[in-house]
């Protein structure tokens, strides 16, 4: 990378509170045009638009999805926008851009039934199960994020008030109620197993691996996979599938979208809508009933 790059990633994490995804992604997009310049004999400073839509029809060659293509351009509007607030441009290349229409495909969610038998799949008879129970039922109840659920410290955790407290992204807070069942898991998995894992070395995480460090995105997702096996569900299954789950079933029992944006930290209520436009299983048993040709 060049010492741009760098300087504007450095600012993108001081200013604007950039995650650790967000910055890899960009280095990495970032890191690609500057290779492509240089295939070129170009230097940063003296691209024009013309550059811009070059690189732009290489990435569609290379058949990267709108949706990836649209992430390059935000990269680079963000980085010329740098350039040109410390005066090291005297114009935007990429102020005429347009980035690519995004289709929006509905989020994958499971069924009560699925996503309980999900919930319940862990052999309890390991401590490694009672964790991953918690886990499960954790991020069911609560619609976290795996970064967030990650991210959680003992701090974070209020279960005589009954909430948590998520970082999400920008690292902005929020409260987040936790119900019942899962608080119970909690209150177990935080009696009888974390501390086998916490008596050498405690990382203060409220999910920590086998040696009391941070629990991995990995081994998140090894859970949710390995839970999703034992329950014998077919359809592939992440952590964001429990996220989309959670508020689909929320909106399904009456929950207003207002709520629900709120619990899921989006900042655009337009991100929460598209939860609207899932089936609900009211609506389908009422199309069943009474649908001619159901």
């Amino acid at each position: 990378m060049t010492d741009v790059v760098v300087e504007y990633l450095g600012a993108l994490q001081a200013e604007r509170g950039a995650s650790r995804n967000t910055l890899n992604a960009y280095r990495r997009d970032l890191t690609d045009f500057t290779q492509f310049l240089n295939a070129q004999h170009r230097s940063l400073h003296r691209v024009g638009p013309d550059d811009i839509v070059g690189y732009l029809d290489l990435l569609r060659s290379r058949g990267l999805r709108p949706a990836s293509v649209a992430r390059r351009i935000s990269a680079l509007r963000g980085l010329y926008k740098h350039l040109l607030r410390e005066g090291a441009l005297r114009r935007d290349p990429t102020e005429h851009l347009e980035a690519p229409r995004r289709s929006r495909a509905l989020p994958r969610t499971l069924s009560r039934e699925a996503a309980a038998a999900l919930v319940e799949a862990p052999d309890l008879t390991h401590p490694r199960g009672v964790r991953d129970r918690t886990v499960l039922e954790l991020l069911y109840a609560t619609g976290m994020r795996a970064s967030e659920c990650l991210g959680l410290t003992l701090d974070d955790v209020n279960l005589t008030a009954g909430y948590v407290v998520c970082t999400g992204k920008g690292r902005k807070q929020r409260l987040v109620p936790v119900g019942g069942e899962a608080a119970q898991w909690v209150r177990r998995y935080l009696r009888e197993t974390r501390p086998l894992s916490t008596r050498v070395r405690d990382s203060g995480r409220l999910f920590v691996n086998p040696r009391g460090g941070r629990l991995s995105r990995q081994s998140l997702w090894t859970i949710v996979r390995q839970a999703a096996a034992r329950a014998g569900l077919r359809q592939r299954v992440s952590p964001h599938v429990l996220r989309h789950s959670f508020a689909s079933h929320l909106l399904e029992g009456g929950a207003d979208l207002r709520s629900i944006q709120a619990m899921l930290g989006h900042a655009d209520i337009a991100t929460t809508q598209i939860y609207t436009h899932l089936p609900s299983a009211t609506l389908l048993t009422m199309y069943r009933r009474f649908h001619p040709r159901a």
